[in-house]
């Protein structure tokens, strides 16, 4: 997903918008070298090298990856939304908060 997510970032660069990452790899240094290789720019949090880790544990993740889209509010509005339907939740959300400050 990481070419994907990327798109995103670049094409969102000046709209509200962020992705958080959370990684479960139990090799944090493997992991580092992966966040360079694969230009990984947002931030990308490590779950203590376990699936069950504290991050997955609270927010009731059982399998990888999952996605969770977050409006403006901080409410959680799609979940394990790919591809098209990504961005298509992405835009709607953005355009629900444009609206918003308005």
């Amino acid at each position: 997903m990481y070419p994907h997510e990327r798109s995103l970032v670049e094409r969102l660069n000046n709209e509200p918008f962020a992705i958080l990452g959370v990684n479960s790899d139990t090799d944090r240094e493997a992991l580092k070298k992966t966040v360079l290789a694969e230009k990984i720019t947002w931030r990308s949090f490590w779950n203590g090298g376990s699936t069950s880790g504290p991050i997955s544990t609270r927010w009731n993740v059982s399998s990888w990856p999952t996605i969770y889209v977050i409006d403006a509010d901080g409410r959680l509005r799609f979940k394990n939304v790919r591809g098209d339907k990504l961005d298509a939740a992405v835009d709607e959300l953005l355009k629900e908060a444009k609206a918003k400050t308005r």
